[in-house]
């Protein structure tokens, strides 16, 4: 990603990149949660048991969560925040934090890649990642999913979250924790090629042509508009994972057989459903993630400097 003024003189190594990427994709979590949670339930519907008298029980995104609150208490919203936070340590630092290095192995070391290069890197930090963490991904999922009202007549599933690490191995076998592998790198790389493709074209454009200086401002407005390019083009195979990988076992044969069945039950907008929730839930976590994720960059760069500098 471009890196201009302030920090420039001294670039970020992987390891400040890792590190940088890690921790914002952990703020960006425990900030946009709940709105990851409502996108869950939102996109479940229709397949499980939240329903009365054939009528949904989720309506738009706050309504989720205020239907979740009141019913189920607001640690509902939460539910599966470890396995989130293990996720993007692990699931950020690789898709996010090898970008740059991907990029400049597939454009021989210039400074000036292509957009084809640029979506090729993407793609292939996208498809590294889940492959790397698909059952912290899993057992989000699952937690996620997993309604907590008395009456509704659901069991509770697993304990904690190394319960569920553990009961999916041994009910499932390993293969289990890497459920719905295939739909979330085709997910996981379109989004990757949205997310990182989109900000660093926008930010590069803008301070090409000095709309902007590279700050705050100019990471919001890249981050906001790789949110919404993403949430069109990766909200179909986000419904397909989410009920791929909630599935029990036998449900569907597999993510082609999961989206053939939503179209012939649901309809094809059954594949947006939660499409508003998505948008603010990626458009709200690619804003939090992008300016927290150059803001400790420059931070750890500044620790660098003044360690290797004292006065």
């Amino acid at each position: 990603m471009v890196v201009v003024g302030g920090t420039a003189d001294l670039a970020p190594t992987t390891a400040v990149k890792f590190f940088a990427a890690g921790t914002a994709g952990c703020v960006a979590d425990l900030v946009t949660f709940p709105l990851d949670t409502a996108k869950v339930r939102l996109q479940i519907q229709g397949e499980s048991r939240p329903t009365l008298e054939g009528k949904a029980i989720y309506r738009g995104v706050f309504g989720t969560i205020f239907t979740m609150v009141k019913t189920e208490g607001p640690r509902s919203l939460y539910s599966g925040l470890v396995a989130g936070l293990h996720r993007q340590m692990s699931f950020s630092s690789v898709r996010i934090g090898l970008y740059d290095n991907i990029k400049q192995v597939y454009s021989r070391g210039s400074e000036h890649a292509g957009i084809g290069t640029r979506l090729l890197a993407g793609c292939t930090t996208g498809a590294m990642a889940v492959a790397f963490a698909q059952p912290t991904d899993v057992v989000k999922v699952r937690f996620q999913a997993q309604v907590r009202r008395p009456e509704s007549g659901s069991v509770r599933r697993y304990n904690g979250t190394f319960d569920a690490y553990k009961t999916i191995a041994r009910d499932e076998g390993v293969k289990g924790l890497w459920k719905g592998c295939l739909p979330n790198i085709a997910r996981n790389a379109i989004v990757n090629c949205s997310e990182l493709v989109t900000y660093d074209i926008i930010k590069e454009l803008i301070l090409k042509y000095n709309l902007m200086t590279d700050n705050m401002p100019c990471h919001f407005t890249a981050a906001f508009a790789a949110g919404f390019c993403t949430t069109i083009v990766a909200s179909p195979v986000d419904v397909i994972k989410t009920r791929f990988m909630n599935s029990v076992p036998g449900q569907y044969s597999g993510a082609l057989n999961c989206a053939l069945t939503m179209l012939i039950k649901e309809g094809p907008t059954a594949f947006y459903k939660g499409f508003m929730p998505s948008f603010l839930r990626l458009g709200s976590w690619n804003i939090v993630m992008f300016v927290s994720y150059e803001q400790i960059k420059r931070a750890v760069i500044r620790y660098q400097r003044s360690w290797e500098s004292p006065l």
